[in-house]
Formats: C-alpha cells, structure tokens, sequence
C-alpha cells in the first residue's frame, strides 16, 4: 500500500477526501469575499434620519480679536471660514490675476470666489497649526467645494506643498472696501 502512495499514477481518480477538501476552502473564500448582513424578518424598514447641515464653530485664537475684525468676519457666512484650501503655481506664474496684477507664485496671495480684492486672510493649516497671512488678489472655479486656492509660497509656509490640500481656517483681518484704495 505504501509502494502505492509514493508512486502515484496521474491517471488514477483524485481521492474524494481531497475534493471534499478543496471545495470546503473554495466555498469559504466565496461565501467569506461577500459582505454578510443579518436581517431581520420583523423590522421596519426605515428612511435614513435627515441630518442638518453643520454650521461652523468659530474657533478662539491665540492672538487678540480686535472689534473690527469681528465686524469684518460677521459678514462673512461662516461656512467659508472653515474648509479645504489648494494652492496654485507654475502655469499660472507671470499670468494677470483677476485684479489686474500679476500672478507672482512666491507672493502670499490667495484666490477667493466672494471676498474683496485687497482682504487679508489670516489661513491656519488645521493639521500642523502653522499659520499664514495673504492676499487676496485672484478669482477662479474653485473645484470640490474648496474654498480658497493659495499662492505656491502660502502654501509652503503652511505645509501644504507636497499634499496639494489641506483642512484650513480662515480668520479675516482685513476686508478691503470695494472702490477704497489705501
């Protein structure tokens, strides 16, 4: 019997306990790759619960609020004070902005769908807590719900450069007056 194990003909038929083997691991791995859930043949089905949209919390800074700059940020919704910033560069260097400058990617400039020209935005990158004053000097689509797209140099002081977003708050210092020149 022995002579028989070791000297194994091909031709011969698979032993049944190896097929009964093999497809118990092939039917585990199948049944195991699909998700299980358990159901309950009594339940109510039920619609999901509607969630209210959140609201921003403004967050207390370790630098003094000065009465203007609570002036200036009540009239900002405070849903764009809190979001995910981009940057923007090298094709755009040298380019008119739409203030009329030019784009200079090193400057500590910012790109804002509503706030005036000329308004400083204090940016605070929420990971590392670095922080950051710019301009805002450009307009622009602002894809996936961003709400800023900063200078390659802004970026770079925030540490933002090699992840190209970030989770950033943004405290207004200084809102520019629409047809107010310094």
């Amino acid at each position: 019997m022995r002579r028989d194990a070791n000297n194994m003909n091909p031709k011969t038929a698979v032993p049944f306990w190896l097929l009964v083997g093999a497809s118990c691991v092939a039917i585990g791995a199948a049944v195991l790759t699909f998700p299980v859930r358990s159901v309950l043949a009594d339940a109510l089905l039920s619609r999901p619960p509607v969630v209210a949209p959140t609201v921003a919390v403004p967050v207390k800074s370790a630098t003094p609020v000065l009465a203007e700059d609570k002036q200036a940020e009540s009239k900002v919704p405070k849903h764009l004070l809190r979001g995910v910033a981009s940057w923007y560069g090298g094709v755009f260097n040298g380019r008119k902005t739409a203030n009329g400058e030019t784009y200079d990617m090193y400057a500590m400039t910012a790109c804002h769908p509503t706030l005036p020209f000329g308004t400083q935005v204090r940016v605070v990158n929420m990971r590392n807590h670095r922080s950051v004053v710019v301009r805002i000097n450009d307009r622009g689509f602002l894809y996936d719900g961003r709400i800023m797209d900063l200078s390659y140099g802004a970026a770079k002081e925030l540490g933002m450069v090699h992840a190209g977003l970030a989770k950033v708050k943004l405290q207004i210092l200084k809102e520019e007056v629409p047809g107010q020149s310094e």
